[in-house]
């Protein structure tokens, strides 16, 4: 069996079905978005089994990017987790077919209770639809799968139309990555965005002079750990010398490298940032100069630390 060619007739199906979920948008979904947008709850999301993962997902996207949201267990929404609904909440119910009774035993609490429900099914008749205040379409012309049984292109579809609800409201509400950040202060980009160069720069420094020699120069750069050595006079700062600086004189200048001092290797007026900056914009500066090392001065410009980041 060609695994390569069935893996790519699996994605050329999926890339199809996406396809036909954009050109089928309308107008609907523009409400959908406006009625979240409006809404002074949260949005509530539930489903089961397949429909309940999708779910699941959508709310961590939903939560993270500005939208308050909650997964709701059809089962266990019977025994006691109704309690959780507020009137002012909406409820986002998924059911390809429409006609899951989990699902559907919800609607009459829903509406007892005065939620707006969106429907996310792939049948305009179903009875979810038919009870649903906003109804969008996820159908697709077949399942994936050789049996056209188990969730895998509706699957992916509901996921897709998942974020772009998710993208629609970022936009609307103009979320910012810094916005993101306060959701994430544990991962990587809230750290980058939250965090400032002196929370994470090295303040223990390899220092030497422009006459220090080459051999000192590396046993400094060596105990430093940090492939670089700054180098000062008169407390001020008059370069930086890298592996770089390093492998160039060698290479331009052989044994006689043995003889220079930290004036000969040294790259002049190197590049600084304040030490209140956030890590992001440091990371981004340096990117823009293509450099590793970055010295971090105070309001006085003196040097204070030192931040690295690795490409």
């Amino acid at each position: 069996m060609d695994y390569l060619q069935n893996a790519r007739e699996t994605l050329a199906v999926e890339e199809r079905a996406l396809a036909a979920l954009s050109q089928n948008l309308d107008h609907r979904f523009n409400d959908v978005v406006e009625l979240i947008l409006s809404c002074t709850g949260r949005l509530v999301i539930g489903g089961i089994g397949k429909s309940g993962l999708i779910g699941k997902k959508m709310v961590a996207t939903f939560a993270s990017t500005g939208t308050p949201s909650f997964f709701l267990h059809p089962t266990e929404a019977f025994h006691g987790d109704l309690g959780m609904l507020k009137p002012i909440d909406i409820v986002m119910l998924i059911s390809y077919s429409g006609e899951s009774d989990d699902v559907n035993k919800l609607i009459p609490s829903l509406k007892n209770f005065g939620n707006k429900i969106i429907a996310l099914t792939s049948n305009k008749n179903s009875t979810l639809a038919k009870h649903a205040d906003y109804v969008l379409d996820i159908t697709v012309e077949r399942e994936v799968c050789p049996n056209n049984l188990a969730p895998t292109t509706s699957a992916l579809v509901t996921l897709a139309l998942g974020d772009a609800l998710a993208v629609a409201l970022i936009n609307a509400r103009h979320f910012q990555p810094a916005d993101f950040a306060k959701f994430h202060p544990g991962g990587s980009l809230g750290r980058r965005l939250l965090c400032r160069v002196k929370d994470q720069m090295q303040t223990r420094l390899p220092l030497t002079t422009p006459d220090t020699s080459f051999t000192d120069c590396l046993t400094i750069m060596n105990e430093g750990r940090m492939g670089v050595a700054l180098v000062m006079e008169n407390d001020r700062l008059k370069g930086i010398i890298t592996d770089g600086d390093i492998r160039r004189a060698l290479t331009a200048n052989g044994a006689e490298t043995l003889n220079k001092s930290a004036r000969d290797l040294m790259t002049s007026n190197p590049k600084t940032i304040d030490y209140n900056a956030y890590l992001a914009n440091a990371e981004a500066f340096m990117k823009e100069k293509r450099i590793h090392s970055l010295v971090a001065v105070d309001e006085q410009n003196k040097v204070v630390g030192l931040i690295e980041f690795s490409s």
